[in-house]
């Protein structure tokens, strides 16, 4: 079964919407300069539209740990995204830690095993990782594609969640080819930054779980 994230969600008409859809996951973004930022005090509506079993999922580039888990612990936060090529200097336990990578070639899958080999031996384990497209200067929902063809049969020993550029019209070649554990989309289902398109979102989570349950050809 494909575990599905709508990121970026930035009211709780649209939050209630993903989930009602059929999402497991929305992601509310606390980067300041993306066009989906949400402060803590407006997340919190995001959060209490959710019903119970849809996870909150916090976004954070270059937020101490320490202040991440403040944040996530304040909004009742299932998990927490971060951006930092470093593993944790603390314990992220009891939120679910999901490291994002920016890859472009094969090199970044090699930063991204010895990530997760030195938290494991820290006992940091990460819940999962997620990879997104390598776009200078930027940090997700840029809308570019992740270097799908390089990730074939890539485990790094935690599961694999894809974002990076993914639509309706290919998330269904991107299971088909990565086979990841999870998706994450935030511009391909929207009408404008940070607004989610009810129609797009539906046929997106419609596809992927159509997709997923295809048994994979040997």
């Amino acid at each position: 079964m494909i575990r599905i994230k709508i990121c970026g969600v930035t009211t709780p008409e649209d939050a209630r919407f993903a989930a009602d859809a059929g999402a497991d996951a929305v992601g509310l973004n606390f980067y300041p300069k993306s066009p989906r930022y949400v402060t803590p005090p407006r997340a919190a509506a995001l959060v209490r539209a959710l019903p119970a079993f849809t996870a909150p999922v916090g976004v954070f580039v270059g937020t101490p740990l320490r202040q991440v888990c403040a944040i996530a612990f304040q909004l009742g936060l299932r998990g927490v995204q971060t951006y930092d090529g470093n593993p944790p200097d603390e314990d992220p336990f009891p939120f679910a830690h999901v490291p994002a990578f920016r890859v472009k070639d094969a090199a970044g899958l090699d930063h991204i095993r010895k990530f997760v080999a030195v938290a494991t031996a820290a006992n940091r384990r990460p819940a999962a990782v997620l990879i997104d497209s390598f776009v200078p200067g930027e940090m997700g929902g840029t809308g570019h594609k992740a270097p799908w063809e390089v990730l074939v049969g890539f485990d790094p020993g935690v599961p694999v969640i894809l974002a990076g550029g993914l639509t309706p019209e290919n998330v269904a070649d991107a299971i088909r080819t990565v086979r990841p554990w999870g998706i994450d989309v935030a511009s391909g289902v929207e009408s404008a930054p940070g607004i989610k398109d009810p129609a797009k979102v539906a046929r997106f989570v419609k596809i992927a779980r159509e997709v997923a349950s295809v048994p994979e050809s040997r």
